[in-house]
């Protein structure tokens, strides 16, 4: 061994001895700053349980490429160790050849668990699900039920709810809280202390946003995933649903900025993989934007009459696609909130059609003060008939704000109903949309109240 790498050894050692004290969130902060080489070095030192716990962690972003520096042998049983939902997420992350490699290297009921796992969709239930939970038949006591939590605590991902099963068909009959549990007269039956009504569930084909609404509504740790047969596969805890919210709005979040949705952090990205994520929208747009190009050829002559009509073409444009943008964030938002469907689009129609007339009316009615005190006050002159122009962008700012509001509220209901993710509704998307068609009810406006004077 040369003195750089046995430098490098000690420190790997050193550093592993001093996070071996420190929380869990504190460690995967220090190691994801590290380069790669020196957070293997660190997982190989750590205590066995110690480096589990900073696997289990979705914020440490280096898990999958460090477990493929590791001895197979330390790796495998790390990754048996681990939880089977988190496992599963770093197994996706790996080659094909690292998986081939360490499946051999984790254990039967691991590889099982695994292979369930990642056959379900992504962003589904069963894709976040984890098979560790605690069950037991309903013919236990409660103290059976305990010690039975005793054995198992350190193997299962939470031990605050326990689901009950029929002794002969092992199906969910109910659960319970480790709270009633422990209240519960320890000689009593398990079925004694469990609420009458019947746990809430979820199919492993569901989306994980639904889990989410389900959780929040009914105030779960978690919920239970079940099979046609009501038997017991998985459950979602809800930090797995925290997680998997925080991608789902971050993925949202990208998409309203009109790219594709990053599948690695920021940092991480190459920089051919950002110009892909990039540039196809980005051309979309610019082909979006060739409408409005070929809008104003169409309206050449009236320009080249009315020069002054130019001035305006920014603002009104500019009022029109931030008025669609603010609906379409609107709607995205409450679809996701389940606060309205797709059955409500009219009723959101009617929502904004009279939203956009104010809106509309009050922009409007601040485009014509601004001509009128630009006129009287000197500061430039917008010809004879500068009350017409004034009426021409205020009416104009009336018809663009009122269309932008309603597009912009029912492009997230359309694209829902093909089957798109309403976030591709993105800000630019609508900005674009409303700009093409901004145009034309601008020159559309102007030749009905200029006609015969400038036009």
């Amino acid at each position: 061994m040369n003195d750089t790498a046995a430098t490098t050894d000690l420190l790997a050692v050193t550093l592993a001895q001093t996070l071996a004290q420190e929380h869990v969130a504190d460690i995967v902060e220090t190691l994801n700053e590290q380069d790669i080489a020196t957070i293997a070095h660190v997982l190989g030192e750590l205590p066995f349980e110690r480096a589990v716990e900073v696997l289990d962690q979705p914020e440490f972003g280096a898990a999958a490429e460090a477990l493929a520096l590791l001895p197979e042998g330390r790796a495998g049983a790390l990754l048996s160790a681990m939880s089977a939902d988190r496992a599963a997420d770093v197994f996706q992350e790996f080659d094909e050849e690292t998986a081939a490699r360490l499946s051999g290297r984790i254990d039967r009921q691991t590889r099982s668990d695994l292979k369930k796992l990642l056959a379900y969709p992504e962003h589904s239930a069963g894709s976040i699900m984890t098979t560790e939970f605690v069950s037991v038949p309903s013919s236990w006591s409660v103290q059976q039920t305990i010690d039975h939590i005793r054995r198992v605590e350190r193997s299962r991902e939470t031990v605050y709810a326990i689901y009950v099963l029929d002794a002969a068909t092992r199906k969910l009959v109910r659960a319970v809280s480790l709270r009633r549990l422990i209240a519960g007269d320890p000689d009593a039956p398990v079925e004694s202390v469990v609420p009458a009504h019947k746990p809430i569930t979820v199919t492993p084909e569901i989306d994980r946003e639904e889990v989410a609404r389900l959780i929040t509504k009914y105030d779960l740790l978690a919920v239970p995933v079940v099979d046609d047969d009501d038997h017991v596969i998985g459950i979602v805890t809800f930090d797995d649903v925290i997680d998997a919210m925080i991608a789902e709005t971050t993925e949202d979040v990208q998409k309203l900025g009109g790219m594709e949705a990053l599948d690695q952090p920021y940092n991480e990205i190459g920089f051919l993989g950002m110009i892909r994520k990039r540039a196809g929208w980005l051309s979309i747009l610019l082909l979006g934007e060739m409408l409005t190009a070929s809008v104003m050829q169409h309206f050449e002559g009236e320009l080249e009459k009315a020069i002054v009509l130019t001035l305006f073409i920014p603002l009104i444009m500019s009022s029109g696609g931030n008025s669609g943008s603010q609906a379409t964030s609107l709607i995205i938002r409450a679809l996701a909130l389940r606060e309205v469907t797709l059955k409500d689009w009219w009723r959101v129609a009617l929502r904004e059609v009279p939203t956009g007339l104010t809106l509309g009316t009050i922009l409007g009615a601040i485009g014509v003060v601004r001509i009128i005190l630009w006129q009287w006050a000197g500061f430039y002159d917008y010809g004879p008939h500068w009350v017409l122009v004034a009426a021409t962008v205020g009416a104009a700012l009336l018809g663009i704000v009122t269309f932008g509001s309603l597009a912009g509220s029912m492009l997230p209901f359309a694209l829902k109903r093909l089957g798109f993710d309403p976030a591709s509704a993105s800000a630019p998307f609508v900005a674009t949309l409303v700009d093409v068609t901004g145009l034309i009810i601008y020159f559309g406006v102007a030749a009905l109240i200029l006609t015969g004077t400038m036009l």
